[in-house]
């Protein structure tokens, strides 16, 4: 069922590439004077096989469920903020609703497992099964259940193959603590070094947290075999769907633009299965949760923003549009030395 995930990715544009580098030396300013800027509109070429990209479809999933683990105490809010959000989402409250809105972007919300969850019009129903298992005490998912959550992703990449960018988000209450999991099992890091406050725990509540992913680990580390087992273990729905959309986007050359911390997890763990998908994802932001900054070095990802964020949903992500919207427009409109009659450097 997972065939798809072994799929060739064709890699960037190296000669469009070349060409934007030569046009960004063109331009009426000294060489590197616009900094990252320059380096986004040369990426965002070679994602578009053109000199002059540009970034109008914008196209934001938000996949959410809900977490077994949660039953362990690792969240300062209570499970039934998962599906209290996602209808927060729907009637355009939420911090990405509005930052959505603002970018015109496609926005969507995926339910791939919310416990509970009565069907809103305004949700597709995707749903892998009703909140992940404990896995502190057994394995996340089943087989079949990992299986239908990369599927959602994959649908959701399929969805998005006219976009000139695609955001993933995430809503699931304790999933900060699968987050965390994955790359402890990823990076061979123990949970102290990576735990963060997540919905906003105290130092006590972070160190019990902690305790519950090295518990976990130990549970689970001698059955993990290959990238997919991390998940299968101690994944999400949500995180599983999200890692399933950035490999299959990759595949189809939409570029990723990665938000936070869970976020980067998902995109650690689709690198870790599928190295090329790292040459389509540029990083929005780096987020105020613990352990952030050491995903992004093992992605050797340079993020656009830092703002000191840690809410997730895509929201850093939808953030980083301005800002790259302006690199390219300086990009393509900013006169050349030629054009202006201004002298280049001797």
């Amino acid at each position: 069922m997972n065939d798809w995930i072994s799929n060739a990715i064709t890699p960037p544009n190296k000669a469009s590439q070349k060409l934007a580098e030569a046009h960004q030396a063109t331009l009426t300013k000294p060489p590197g004077s616009l900094g990252f800027l320059e380096s986004i509109a040369i990426q965002f070429a070679a994602w578009q096989d053109t000199v002059k990209p540009k970034l109008e479809k914008i196209h934001i999933s938000i996949f959410a469920a809900d977490h077994g683990i949660a039953d362990e105490s690792v969240s300062a809010f209570p499970q039934a903020v998962t599906a209290e959000m996602v209808k927060n989402f729907a009637n355009g409250g939420a911090a990405i609703s509005v930052l959505a809105e603002e970018a015109q972007a496609n926005f969507e919300i995926i339910d791939v497992g919310v416990k509970d969850f009565t069907s809103l019009d305004k949700v597709i129903s995707q749903r892998v099964g009703n909140a992940t298992a404990n896995f502190a005490r057994q394995s996340a998912m089943t087989e079949k259940e990992l299986n239908l959550a990369l599927q959602a992703g994959f649908d959701a990449a399929e969805r998005a193959k006219q976009a000139d960018c695609f955001i993933g988000g995430e809503m699931g209450i304790a999933n900060t603590t699968s987050a965390t999991a994955i790359a402890c099992l990823i990076l061979d890091k123990n949970a102290q070094e990576l735990t963060g406050a997540g919905t906003g725990l105290d130092d006590k509540g972070i160190l019990h947290k902690a305790s519950i992913i090295d518990k976990a680990i130990k549970l689970h580390q001698a059955q993990i075999q290959e990238p997919l087992d991390i998940l299968l273990n101690v994944g999400g729905f949500e995180i599983a769907a999200l890692t399933g959309a950035y490999i299959r986007c990759a595949q189809l050359g939409v570029p990723i633009l990665v938000d936070g911390f869970i976020s980067t997890a998902a995109a650690l763990q689709a690198v870790h299965i599928q190295p090329d998908v790292r040459q389509w994802m540029l990083f929005a932001h780096t987020s105020a949760e613990q352990g952030h900054q050491q995903l992004l070095a093992a992605l050797q990802a340079e993020p656009i923003l830092n703002l000191g964020m840690r809410l997730g949903e895509g929201s850093g992500a939808a953030m980083a549009i301005p800002i790259i919207r302006q690199a390219l427009l300086l990009h393509n409109t900013m006169a050349t030395f030629a054009e202006a009659g201004v002298s280049e450097k001797s």
